[in-house]
């Protein structure tokens, strides 16, 4: 059984955040998606680590910080479902809305 699933614009939002990263270093942007893997593995494995942000969404969605990112994962899904990783200076709230 899969430990967690991303939904096609989480993988989107890796993909964009790996380009943008790349385009100073390739080293650097794998070791950022690693990460991402690496608190995907563990939020998997404690999905109630993360927080609400209730001054972002009324959806039943957890917080959880990468570097400067947010992953956003189902609350109770299993496998876990990540829904987003977004930059924390960007407009989550509104971006959220459309997800």
């Amino acid at each position: 059984m899969k430990r967690f699933e991303l939904t096609p614009e989480a993988l989107n939002d890796l993909q964009g955040i790996w380009e943008f990263v790349s385009e100073d270093s390739f080293d650097a942007a794998d070791r950022v998606l690693g990460d991402f893997y690496r608190a995907f593995d563990r939020l998997a494995e404690s999905p109630g680590i993360g927080h609400k942000r209730e001054d972002l969404t009324k959806q039943d969605v957890l917080f959880w910080s990468v570097h400067r990112y947010l992953v956003i994962y189902g609350r109770n899904s299993r496998p876990l479902l990540i829904v987003a990783v977004l930059h924390g200076s960007r407009d989550v709230k509104k971006l959220l809305k459309k997800r």
